[in-house]
C-alpha cells in the first residue's frame, strides 16, 4: 500500500518526541502477548560470556529438521538471529512470532538471542553477549549439531548493527569466519543530527515513527562514553577495512531514516571486494519485519532472503 497523503498524516502524529524508557518497552512488551505460540517447537539454551548466562530460544522449523531435507552430513542450517529495538528495549520474547515465521519459511533452526540492554548495560555489553553466543554456535558448543559452512547471521536495526560488528570482530579476532551476514534496515552510523551526510535521515527523520531524535536517544543510552561513538564496532560505517567479510544481504526500507547509511555500508563492502546484494522495500517503513506474515513487505523480505539463502 502507498503512504498516500491521509496515511503520513497518521503517521506525523505518532512521530514525536524522544524515548522515554519505560514507556518504549512498555510498548514493545505487548508484542508478547500471542496467542499462537504454543503452537511454536522451540528449546531455551544458555551460553556463558564470562560468568554471566546469556539466554537463546531455537526454534525448528518442524519436528524433523535432524533428518528431513534441510539435513548435510547430519546437521542442519542455522540462522542466528538479533533483534532490534535501539539496544535499549525488545526481547527473545517480543520477536516470538517474527523467529518462529523465520523458522518455517526458511527451512532453517532459528538461534534467538537475549542480549542484555542498555542503559543498564551499555555498550559493549549487549554486542559482546551477541558475540559469545555467535561463536558458540561456530565452535558447535551447544545442543545443535551445525556446520560453520551453513550458518547465517541477520539482524534488524540495531541487530543488524550487532551482526555487522560481530562479522567485523570475527574476522579482525580471528577466532571464527562467519560464511553470511543479513542486515534488515541496519543501523550502522553515529549520528543522526542536523550534521548526518545521509539524505533519509533529513527526509525522513520526522514524520515515518522510528525518527532522528528517537535515533540520537538510542545511541545516548547505549554509548559508555563519548569515544565510543568512533569505534567501527559501535558504528560499523567507521570501519577502516571492509575487506574479507561475509557475504552480505542487505534489505532497507523506502522510507527510513536509516535507508541511506545500510546502502552506503554495502556500497564500502562492494567496492572492498565482498559480495552484496542490496535491495530496497519500496512504501516501507523502519521496523516493517516485525509484522505479521501477510504483510507483502515481509513476504517480498522473505523471498529475497530465501533467494540469498539458496545462492551458495
Amino acid at each position: 500500500m502507498t503512504i498516500n497523503k491521509p496515511l503520513r498524516l497518521a503517521l506525523k502524529a505518532l512521530s514525536y518526541g524522544g524515548i522515554e524508557i519505560d514507556s518504549a518497552r512498555h510498548m514493545a512488551n505487548l508484542k508478547a502477548i500471542d496467542p499462537l505460540k504454543i503452537f511454536y517447537k522451540t528449546i531455551d539454551d544458555k551460553i556463558y560470556n564470562g560468568d554471566y548466562q546469556v539466554p537463546v530460544r531455537i526454534y525448528m522449523p518442524d519436528e524433523d529438521i535432524l533428518t528431513g531435507e534441510g539435513t548435510k552430513g547430519n546437521t542442519c542450517p542455522v540462522l542466528i538471529f538479533i533483534h532490534g529495538g535501539g539496544w535499549v528495549t525488545e526481547s527473545v520474547e517480543n520477536y516470538n512470532r517474527v523467529c518462529a515465521r523465520m523458522a518455517k519459511s526458511t527451512g532453517h533452526v532459528v538461534v534467538s538471542i537475549e542480549y542484555r540492554l542498555a542503559p543498564e548495560h551499555r555498550f559493549p555489553i549487549g554486542l559482546m553477549d551477541c558475540y559469545a553466543v555467535v561463536k558458540a554456535v561456530y565452535q558447535n558448543r551447544m545442543i545443535l549439531n551445525v556446520d560453520p559452512e551453513r550458518i547465517t547471521i541477520i539482524g534488524d536495526s540495531a541487530g543488524g548493527n550487532l551482526t555487522a560488528a560481530i562479522c567485523q570482530m570475527a574476522r579482525d579476532r580471528k577466532e571464527f569466519v562467519p560464511q553470511r551476514q543479513i542486515l534488515i534496515y541496519p543501523a550502522v552510523s553515529n549520528d543522526y543530527s542536523e550534521k548526518s551526510p545521509f539524505l533519509s535521515v533529513q527526509e525522513n527523520g520526522t514524520d515515518f515513527l522510528l525518527t532522528a531524535k528517537k535515533m540520537s536517544d538510542y545511541l545516548d543510552l547505549y554509548q559508555s562514553c563519548d569515544e565510543d561513538r568512533q569505534s567501527p564496532y559501535f558504528a560499523p560505517l567507521l570501519a577502516q577495512d571492509f575487506s574479507s567479510l561475509p557475504r552480505t544481504l542487505v534489505i532497507t526500507a523506502e522510507f527510513d531514516p536509516l535507508r541511506d547509511e545500510g546502502e552506503e555500508y554495502a556500497r564500502k563492502l562492494i567496492e572492498a571486494g565482498n559480495a552484496v546484494e542490496v535491495h530496497r522495500i519500496k512504501d516501507a517503513l523502519h521496523g516493517f519485519f516485525a509484522l505479521g506474515i501477510m504483510s507483502y513487505h515481509v513476504q517480498e523480505s522473505f523471498e529475497i532472503i530465501n533467494s540469498f539463502l539458496k545462492g551458495v
